[in-house]
């Protein structure tokens, strides 16, 4: 993946953010733990012609911690920066909120919006174990001993580490969900593992989620469409639902992957089928 790496600064605030591949212009707005060089979905959308976009979000990599109506608002002058008008914009898992802000907040940049496996709403709160754990583990500086552990583990025992992993991604049991992961899922998990950091990010993610509010969702005026895995436990479909109930003429897809990270595994196929077909519906592909 031949992936450009820049940087974008204003007024003492620095975006970190990449770009691959030629063609329609897609933000990518990554999920927790990640940054600019998020992977997941990508072969399949340059495939189909497509040039991704990804900034490293509020606190992930280089780019500054902000505020998310802030953050949001330096996306739209990363595209400037960049010659770009308009785009498809993707919001993944933890990114869910800051790809609906900027969706409703600028709606003459965002063609299409696609929630893939996003979180549109309060998720994890004081009272969960997720939320607790989460205040220890992946709070700086602490965040790159927890991920440095578990590359180190999973790059020497691919196969053990997998199965925590799993349970932390699916709903199912491991014997109830073994027939839906494939071969390559367990060196995909490996490798996120290897990228993957907190930094700031995530702990504003834990206080984000709680500031969408209906409104937010009822002011995106472009095409919806809505992603997520029958068998998710990091974000219920919970969150699907809420979305498809209060984004006008969203559209939703619900499929039998093995867990959160919908672009794995069987059924995976026909996620990118979906999200490509409805990018390209929109008739910006020449």
């Amino acid at each position: 993946m031949n992936r450009i790496i820049g940087t974008y600064e204003t007024n003492n605030y620095i975006v970190e953010y990449s770009k691959v591949g030629n063609g329609t212009p897609v933000l990518i707005v990554h999920g927790g733990h990640s940054n600019c060089y998020e992977e997941f979905g990508y072969a399949p959308l340059l495939e189909r012609g497509f040039q991704l976009v990804t900034p490293s979000r509020a606190g992930y990599g280089l780019t500054t911690p902000a505020p998310l109506e802030k953050a949001v608002g330096r996306y739209a002058e990363l595209l400037d920066h960049l010659g770009i008008d308009r785009v498809h914009v993707i919001g993944i898992s933890a990114g869910g909120p800051t790809a609906v802000k900027f969706a409703g907040l600028f709606p003459e940049k965002v063609r299409t919006l696609t929630l893939q496996s996003a979180v549109v709403g309060k998720w994890l709160t004081a009272e969960h174990t997720e939320y607790k754990t989460s205040q220890v583990i992946f709070r700086p500086p602490f965040e790159w001993l927890t991920w440095k552990l578990l590359s180190v583990v999973g790059t020497a025992f691919p196969r053990l580490s997998f199965r925590p992993m799993f349970f932390s991604l699916s709903t199912l049991t491991y014997a109830e969900g073994k027939h839906l992961v494939e071969k390559e899922d367990i060196e995909e998990v490996r490798k996120m593992n290897c990228r993957q950091r907190s930094g700031t990010g995530f702990l504003m993610d834990l206080k984000s989620s709680g500031m969408l509010t209906e409104k937010d969702l009822s002011r995106i005026s472009c095409p919806v469409l809505i992603q997520a895995s029958l068998n998710d436990r990091s974000v219920s479909t919970a969150h699907a639902y809420f979305a498809k109930a209060h984004i006008p003429s969203a559209a939703l897809k619900l499929y039998n992957t093995w867990g959160h990270l919908i672009w794995l595994g069987r059924g995976s196929e026909q996620v990118h089928r979906d999200a490509a077909a409805f990018l390209k519906a929109d008739g910006v592909i020449t």
